[in-house]
């Protein structure tokens, strides 16, 4: 990898955790790892260009089909993709044609652009984790596999320590606080050649006394009120916490910086 290098433009494709859910900003926007590595890297180039596709609740095939030909067409320098972790969340879930059309994503960005970001992406330590983790391994040895053959750089998040963290985690279990995101642009950064800025991204967190039982409770209540039911509720009915929503940022344009 070539370090310190020279980019001019980025393209971001995915689902909510390229969106860049929870990291909140006080216009009621998300900004995420995506915006702050974009920021990073236009602070070094001028006229850097900038794409985020996202849009939360996608799945993979939805990624293929609205996404990647857009990215591809754009012809920027770097292209992350991140996509596939929303279908092993569900009950039913094909592994075999996630991996297909996961492999159809990688064949027709690769070619368009300098260099092509997979990432293994990162896992929230607790049972939800435990109890999808044979599927999300899968998703990760494809990614391994694909990255390999097409020359693609591999962010290795879910092999991270701090990254696990629930304290890294908003309220919902499901996305990363403004810290996890930062953590994951410091990662990017470096997988693309880029001087380090913080060496400690991946290292476990300093250990603070866990809140008693109670307390553990009453979030787990809230938990269930505010966001399992309403995603069940999403499931039973085949709709998507995207269902209308436009991409984040669909043109390459001059990154300016978030919205205040």
């Amino acid at each position: 990898m070539q370090t310190n290098p020279t980019h001019t433009s980025l393209v971001a494709v995915g689902d909510s955790f390229t969106e860049g859910m929870s990291d909140l900003l006080p216009n009621g926007s998300y900004r995420g790892w995506a915006d702050l590595l974009a920021g990073r890297m236009a602070a070094r180039t001028p006229d850097f260009r900038y794409a985020n596709l996202a849009v939360r609740g996608k799945l993979i095939r939805q990624i293929v089909e609205e996404q990647v030909d857009v990215a591809a067409a754009m012809g920027a320098d770097v292209i992350t993709l991140v996509g596939g972790l929303n279908d092993t969340l569900r009950p039913k879930c094909d592994m075999g044609r996630v991996r297909g059309l996961l492999e159809e994503a990688v064949e027709k960005l690769a070619p368009s652009c300098r260099q092509l970001v997979l990432m293994r992406s990162p896992g929230r330590q607790g049972p939800v984790l435990e109890r999808f983790r044979p599927r999300m391994e899968e998703l990760f040895a494809c990614v391994d596999e694909l990255a390999e053959r097409h020359g693609a750089v591999v962010v290795d998040l879910y092999g991270a320590p701090s990254l696990g963290d629930p304290r890294l985690w908003d309220v919902d279990r499901l996305h990363l606080t403004a810290e996890g995101h930062r953590r994951v642009a410091e990662a990017v950064w470096q997988a693309l050649g880029y001087d380090p800025e913080d060496t400690e991204w991946h290292a476990p967190m300093p250990a603070t006394l866990p809140p008693g039982w109670a307390a553990r409770r009453v979030a787990d209540a809230r938990f269930a009120r505010r966001h399992l039911l309403p995603w069940i509720g999403r499931r039973l009915t085949g709709r998507s916490s995207g269902d209308g929503l436009p991409p984040k940022r669909p043109e390459l344009l001059p990154y300016e910086g978030p919205a205040a």
